[in-house]
């Protein structure tokens, strides 16, 4: 027992920095879900017919394929077509495209309940939809997804291991390397697990906070 914490504390520093890979991962595809999402969301309801449906082809699409094909695409398929894209920012592209694709939908949602109203409203005193957005519907529409982002942050922290099918030095390959060497591997994957049951219920708990702290006076957000 004493033997196996020795060895777990000895390789922990490793198994941290494969933490923090992950960490990078999941915030980074997050915020490249969020801005293509809001984009998305936006024009899905305010957009030409043309971009609607094409838009939503685009959700349709990421919904329906599983993140390794995804990812797959983008780093294995790519290059065959002359574009070639670095692992870690294949995996990036990859989760962030198929999280817009469901923030998107998150962003619809808090819009919709808005109001229509709040659009013309800003229309009628000179702003342009796309000013309207940025300064009068956006604000409202993020605190009011704070619930629904939650979630999806901790469903691409969760995909974050799939890194590890491209090769990246996230907390389940250096864990992987590890029993490479040590042949322990129930110690090093039960370790990961840990690491990433902490992760997830300390963005948890982090976002449910901020939610709490900016919710928007007059609408019910669920915990």
């Amino acid at each position: 027992m004493l033997e196996g914490i020795t060895f777990i504390i000895d390789n922990l520093p490793l198994l941290l920095k494969g933490a923090w890979v992950a960490v990078e991962i999941t915030v980074l595809s997050i915020l490249l879900g969020m801005v293509l999402g809001i984009f998305i969301a936006f024009f899905r309801l305010y957009g030409p017919k043309p971009v609607q449906k094409l838009l939503k082809f685009y959700e349709w699409v990421f919904r329906g394929l599983p993140i390794l094909v995804i990812l797959f695409l983008i780093y294995f398929g790519l290059p065959t077509l002359g574009l070639n894209i670095p692992a870690f920012i294949s995996v990036i592209l990859g989760l962030g495209l198929r999280s817009s694709a469901y923030q998107s939908q998150i962003y619809r949602g808090a819009i919709l309940s808005i109001g229509a109203e709040q659009m013309e409203a800003g229309l009628s005193i000179g702003l342009s939809r796309i000013r309207t957005l940025f300064f009068i519907i956006i604000p409202q529409a993020v605190r009011l997804s704070l619930p629904g982002f939650t979630n999806e942050f901790t469903i691409v922290l969760k995909d974050s291991p799939l890194a590890y099918a491209l090769g990246i030095a996230e907390l389940l390959k250096q864990g992987r390397n590890i029993i490479v060497t040590s042949f322990r591997p129930f110690l090093i994957y039960l370790t990961c697990a840990i690491i990433y049951f902490l992760l997830f219920h300390f963005f948890y708990y982090f976002f449910r906070k901020i939610t709490e702290r900016f919710k928007v006076p007059g609408y019910l957000i669920n915990k």
